[in-house]
């Protein structure tokens, strides 16, 4: 099935070219048996990123009904970004009144800035409290885990001296959990972060299933006890080249202290293509996510 996106978006377009099809809203059209996602995107490059989610989201034989969320940031040096939220994106007064059963919240290259140093914190707690009575299932990636884990259960900020980046492998600890169905045994990664989830930290405290992690990076998936949070702290959403971006951009800031990102260029060459190998277990991980939005909106006993 499509996904239902507002008019003119740049990914009607884009994602057109790999035989994706979106589906532009009209007004006065209804949709039944559809489910309403909104996505809080946080970052830098906004149409990269809603490409990237919404790839995943296209996959699934339900009616994805998509609306984009945005933090007020007008000190963004990113101008053309704040003229593409204007264009395309709600605030919170304007959908606070409404009802969805599922919200994305994407990472922020914020890993080494303290919460209250962030521009848009207390509007981010707002959206965060908001979501408790308005959606169903809050799935959170990267950055927003930590984000949401200060807010919600008061758990401190805990971050590694050097940014964790690359491809990692993982295996599942929770078995037959909703969330991991049809995965293999192991699958691959993509992180990008300075978030330190390791399994120790994370057992300290009580409120969550623990489903999948790596060895290397800590913990990947888990969720609260009564499933409302999903905690991603990898990237499945991430192209073959987001991580070679971000690897250049590191470079750039500090020759010295960037190391070659782990598991990712063939022959640990960045001059040579990386090939993806975790896009299958990203779409299989949003499709079960999905399905379980559906049995939540139809009362099925999941």
């Amino acid at each position: 099935m499509p996904v239902l996106v507002i008019k003119k978006l740049p990914a009607i377009n884009f994602l057109k070219k790999e035989n994706i099809f979106l589906l532009q809203k009209i007004s006065n059209k209804k949709y039944s048996n559809k489910i309403k996602i909104i996505l809080l995107n946080l970052m830098f490059k906004k149409i990269e990123t809603e490409n990237q989610i919404i790839r995943l989201l296209s996959h699934s034989s339900l009616l994805i009904d998509l609306s984009l969320l945005c933090v007020h940031d007008e000190k963004s040096s990113n101008k053309s970004s704040i003229n593409h939220i204007r264009k395309f994106y709600f605030n919170l007064d304007q959908i606070s009144s409404k009802y969805y059963d599922g919200l994305i919240i994407t990472g922020a290259p914020l890993g080494l800035i303290d919460f209250i140093d962030v521009r848009y914190w207390k509007e981010f707690e707002k959206i965060i409290y908001w979501a408790q009575d308005h959606v169903n299932s809050i799935l959170s990636i990267c950055w927003s885990v930590q984000a949401v884990l200060n807010i919600l259960y008061n758990i401190p900020k805990n971050i590694n001296k050097n940014k964790l980046l690359g491809i990692f492998k993982h295996n599942i600890l929770l078995k037959n959990n909703f969330l991991t169905k049809g995965f293999d045994d192991y699958f691959f990664v993509p992180h990008s972060r300075y978030s330190n989830f390791s399994l120790n930290f994370i057992k300290n405290y009580n409120n969550f299933k623990i489903i999948s992690a790596s060895k290397k990076a800590g913990i990947y998936l888990f969720t609260s006890k009564n499933n409302k949070y999903v905690f991603v702290t990898g990237h499945p959403e991430y192209d073959s080249l987001t991580i070679h971006e971000e690897y250049l951009s590191d470079l750039k800031k500090d020759k010295k202290n960037i190391k070659i990102p782990y598991n990712y260029y063939p022959l640990n060459n960045p001059n040579l293509i990386p090939q993806i190998n975790w896009k299958s277990h990203g779409n299989l991980l949003f499709l079960n996510w999905l399905n379980y939005l559906n049995y939540k909106k139809n009362n099925i006993i999941y």
